[in-house]
């Protein structure tokens, strides 16, 4: 069996890596695909994923940019033509499409291939049918566990993780509304650019979070910024809701 390592560069496929080299596992390549959506922080990841393992990371992207298919592409269904698939959501996850399709392909021209998909095994619910390996959840490692072992072998992701829950495309539609507020506090760059981006959304497209735009979002946590200026919560609190929290 020719093990293919599916690296997202978030802590649980770098830990599902080390861990199966450190189980004698034999790997036969590592493969990244590059959406040119994430962190810039990811990149120098996996140069250093790199560095630590030995290995050399296939780095695979799409042969469009993801702004292609999001604003230009033609889906036809019949004789009805939409240009662009719009952003992503719960039901059309097409950019996760792109990727498992590109790894698909390359996986497929390997004799005895099988791919290794970083799912922690307290996330099962996520596995899908398939010619795929979850070393993580075959050695019982929690997310937890993997943060914590990545840590220990020295990996930061530049600070990534001390923020956000996750670290996969920092203008997914589909991160939480706590990390979309981080976004916005703590990389107010790439925020200025998400609204840039819905904003040229053709009108027909669907919003960015449900029917929400980033400007809707935007004004939301303006006004919740002035509602915590205005109505500051006293600092008694914090301190109940500290001890109810034990």
């Amino acid at each position: 069996m020719n093990n293919v390592i599916s690296l997202s560069g978030g802590k649980d496929s770098t830990a599902m890596l080390h861990m199966m080299l450190d189980r004698g596992e034999p790997i036969h390549s590592v493969v990244f695909f590059d959406t040119g959506w994430e962190f810039p922080e990811m990149a120098e990841h996996v140069d250093e994923v790199e560095r630590k393992t030995g290995l050399k990371v296939v780095r695979l992207s799409p042969k469009n940019p993801l702004s292609y298919w999001m604003y230009d592409r033609i889906k036809t269904k019949g004789h009805i033509g939409e240009v662009g698939y719009g952003w992503p959501n719960t039901f059309d996850r097409w950019c996760t499409e792109l990727k498992t399709r590109e790894i698909d392909k390359y996986s497929l021209k390997i004799l005895n291939a099988k791919q290794c998909i970083g799912i922690a095994s307290d996330e099962i619910h996520r596995v899908k049918p398939g010619n795929h390996r979850y070393p993580l959840i075959e050695y019982g490692i929690t997310e937890a566990d993997a943060i914590k072992y990545c840590r220990k072998l020295g990996y930061t992701w530049g600070g990534l993780y001390d923020i956000f829950k996750r670290v996969s495309c920092w203008c997914c539609p589909l991160q939480s509304l706590p990390d979309l507020r981080k976004l916005r506090k703590h990389r107010p760059e790439l925020w200025r650019r998400l609204i840039d981006m819905d904003a040229c959304q053709p009108p027909h497209n669907r919003g960015f979070k449900g029917s929400r735009t980033v400007l809707d979002l935007e004004t939301r946590f303006r006004q919740e910024e002035r509602q915590l200026v205005l109505f500051p919560q006293p600092a008694h609190c914090n301190d109940f809701r500290a001890k109810m929290a034990v």
